[in-house]
């Protein structure tokens, strides 16, 4: 029986447009769920949007619109964009969701009944853009002489009546969790969070009363829930807690919260505090990916910088911009985007080389061999070529991409379409037609075996083309996973059936990039 993975991204704010780093992320996430589900796991994916707090109160407010009617504007842009990327969710969440306020209820009354919770007074900097309370040890000054938080966002003075969760009753067994092996990366990440917890962790405001917008607080009237004890209740509610059930049974704990990495603290402490205070287990493993930069610098609407993911994908092509930022970028690390370098990278490595490959075989079979294939003897060459090839694709790219280091195991497979084309030019099978067709014959089947596996190993990036390359080989869709790479038997059954090709239509046209485009 398959293995189950439940794998999410962070739940995005809506109080704006998604950017680029939203795709980002979320692209990764669906290259995980696609490269698992090829594994033979049945994966659980969930992604959505984050609709409470103050932040998107004083929005709508500003807009002349109701809390709810700006997040169902909002998360309509999220879900499309998603849709549009072509993002294999198996739940797209919303915060307003009933089931969701009757999660985060029941798991508040939970920790309530452990005896975590204790209503209070709360005094002290908050920061509404990050939603998050900070210490004034933390806060660093403006240019203006004004408090800033870590992040250089406005602070802001509060006082109010408040629920407080006993953070610090947690400290021992959260460094015993940040220290376990392989539950916070990068290991940066984890060295800051254990810092965090030596420094004294500090109770914790769970409520608020100056605003209405969230999840009320049980049996606490005027009090809504803090942001994030709702936010992060997400994961939990969309595999049925409280109620459990086959899901719950099946996929909780999580095996991966892909997160950005200004928010680790609060899915490597807030969290698994929350979790334990619930009694409930805590997930396998939290990553804290980088920020993705626009020509090196952070994008801003003061700065006019901001992308539109859509119009990316709309101009490019969906595929081709899911595979510039898996190739381009170093994950876990910030790394940088512009037009100019996702067409550069596109041409050179999916048009020029595997899309040229795949176009120039076919072709070759099509018009040399009536697009039929036949049984062939295999030489020195055809073998060793097969052997890179499969080494690729079934040892180094799925152990890269186990680890989430994408472009690596990207630079693998490119790396293996190379030996192909190295491997067409030396044996010149336009010279071989003349010289030894049946020698011919061999180097283009053992390009089209190549071909095949090196189009099944690269789905999870480029999930269309990928598909529209194994149709035109005549690969059915039941032969398409990893369990299939460096198998024989289906290139003899295709022999056997009499199977013959069609004459092939480019899978990966050159991108060109628009004259208006800045250099």
């Amino acid at each position: 029986m398959a293995e189950p993975y439940y794998l999410t991204t962070a739940i995005h704010y809506p109080n704006g447009k998604p950017h680029i780093g939203h795709a980002y992320e979320t692209i990764a996430a669906d290259v995980v769920a696609r490269f698992q589900r090829l594994r033979g796991r049945e994966v659980r994916f969930q992604t959505g949007t984050d609709e409470h707090g103050l932040k998107m109160a004083q929005k709508a407010r500003d807009l002349g619109k109701t809390p709810r009617e700006l997040a169902d504007e909002m998360s309509g842009h999220f879900k499309d964009l998603f849709d549009a990327l072509n993002i294999s969710y198996d739940r797209f969440i919303r915060t307003t969701d009933a089931d969701h306020h009757r999660a985060s209820q029941a798991i508040w009354q939970a920790m309530e009944a452990k005896g975590d919770l204790y209503l209070d007074r709360y005094e002290g900097w908050y920061s509404v853009r990050d939603e998050a309370y900070y210490d004034e040890k933390e806060l660093v000054e403006g240019e203006g002489g004004e408090k800033l938080s870590p992040q250089g966002t406005p602070v802001e003075w509060t006082e109010e009546e408040t629920w407080f969760f006993r953070l610090s009753r947690y400290a021992e067994p959260l460094l015993e969790l940040l220290n376990t092996p392989g539950f916070l990366e990068p290991v940066s990440r984890r060295n800051e969070m254990v810092a965090f917890i030596e420094r004294g962790l500090q109770d914790l405001s769970v409520s608020r009363t100056s605003f209405d917008w969230g999840v009320k607080v049980p049996g606490s009237d005027g009090h809504v829930m803090y942001v994030w004890v709702d936010a992060l209740t997400n994961y939990i509610t969309g595999l049925g807690y409280p109620d459990g059930g086959r899901m719950w049974d099946k996929f909780w704990p999580a095996d991966l919260h892909l997160i950005g990495k200004d928010i680790v603290r609060f899915h490597t402490i807030y969290w698994p505090a929350f979790l334990l205070s619930a009694d409930l287990p805590l997930p396998k493993k939290v990553f804290g990916h980088g920020f993705l930069l626009n020509r090196g610098v952070k994008e801003s609407k003061s700065a006019g910088n901001v992308t539109d993911p859509m119009e990316l994908a709309e101009r490019f092509g969906v595929d081709a911009l899911r595979y510039f930022l898996m190739a381009e970028v170093t994950f876990g690390q910030d790394g940088s985007y512009s037009a100019e370098a996702l067409v550069n990278k596109v041409n050179a490595e999916l048009a020029n080389s595997f899309g040229n490959l795949a176009q120039r075989t076919l072709s070759m079979i099509a018009k040399n061999m009536e697009g039929k294939l036949e049984r062939f003897t295999s030489e020195g060459a055809d073998k060793a070529l097969l052997d890179t090839v499969t080494e690729a694709c079934t040892v180094t790219l799925p152990r890269e991409f186990e680890n989430l280091n994408f472009s690596v195991g990207i630079e693998a497979w490119l790396r293996a379409v190379y030996a192909c084309n190295a491997y067409v030019d030396e044996q010149a099978p336009w010279t071989l037609k003349k010289t030894d067709p049946e020698r011919m014959k061999a180097v283009l089947q053992t390009l089209f075996i190549a071909i095949r596996d090196l189009a099944i190993a690269i789905q999870p990036v480029v999930p269309e083309k990928a598909a529209a390359v194994l149709d035109q080989l005549g690969v059915a869709d039941a032969n398409r996973f990893y369990a299939d790479l460096g198998d024989a038997e289906w290139f003899d059954a295709l022999v056997a059936a009499g199977h013959a090709i069609d004459k092939p239509t480019p899978v990966f046209p050159r991108l060109e990039l628009p004259e208006a485009e800045p250099a």
